[in-house]
């Protein structure tokens, strides 16, 4: 069976709707509904729809004097999202590789994403016992050292939003499930600036994580290490590793511009 070109999975009402931004560039501040009609090639009550599904989204706003539309805030914060998510990936890169290099277990770089943590990139060990890497998918940041170190600076109104159960799903019997206990253990992982995931997420695997600061000393993410417990004793952890990560958070934190 022939595989499809993704041109045919195109939908038309996005697209359109991308279209509709996309007018909106160089010195094009402001547009009315005749003229996106004409741009786009569209029936005006068609252009109306898109210009009111995006402006409930935030994606485009009406000005209240000329009644023409203009590109929302939500636009501003993709494109913050992108700028900064570009930046912490090519900073910090090398720094992974150099850590890798160092203690020879798989390094990550992780961002908070609403109740989960994503991992944006990985530098792998070469040893044969590893851990599996999981780049671009979804993690709770309850029970990984990645999340833990991100949301332990979280208010306890942030931490109530973030889980509004008082009781949390346990993914190995070491879970921290209790939201009361949970924040008490994310207060000490303020305290000691890292985190750890004891085999919370995964029986036999643990980690260790250091939140990564900007130019602002807001956390935009976390260097993680992560292998098998056999590897990572306390008495390596303690030594070694938790050093390690808390170097090169800091290293990654400087070149965004942060300073202690």
């Amino acid at each position: 069976m022939a595989k499809k070109d993704k041109s045919e999975y195109i939908i038309q009402a996005v697209d359109h709707a991308l279209d509709l931004l996309e007018q909106f560039r160089d010195d094009v501040d402001e547009l009315g509904v005749t003229e996106l009609s004409k741009r786009l090639k569209l029936h005006k009550n068609n252009v109306f729809r898109l210009l009111a599904t995006l402006e409930a989204r935030g994606y485009i706003e009406q000005n209240r004097v000329t009644e023409n539309y203009r590109l929302g805030l939500k636009t501003l914060e993709l494109g913050q999202t992108f700028i900064r998510q570009m930046g912490l990936l090519r900073q910090s890169r090398p720094v992974l590789e150099w850590l890798v290099k160092q203690c020879n277990e798989t390094a990550y770089v992780a961002i908070l994403k609403e109740l989960s943590i994503v991992y944006l990139d990985v530098v792998e060990t070469d040893l044969t016992v590893r851990v599996v890497p999981r780049v671009g998918s979804r993690l709770p940041a309850y029970c990984t050292a990645a999340g833990k170190v991100q949301i332990a600076y979280l208010t306890d109104e942030e931490l109530d939003n973030f889980f509004p159960t008082k009781e949390l799903k346990p993914f190995t019997p070491y879970t921290i499930t209790d939201r009361d206990e949970l924040r008490k253990h994310l207060k000490l992982v303020v305290e000691q600036g890292y985190a750890i995931d004891n085999e919370e997420l995964d029986i036999g695997v643990r980690c260790v994580a250091a939140p990564i600061r900007d130019y602002t000393r807001r956390i935009i993410g976390a260097v993680s290490l992560s292998g098998p417990s056999m590897r990572f004793t306390d008495e390596r952890m303690d030594k070694e590793l938790i050093p390690l990560v808390q170097q090169a958070a800091d290293e990654i934190s400087m070149k965004l511009g942060y300073h202690k």
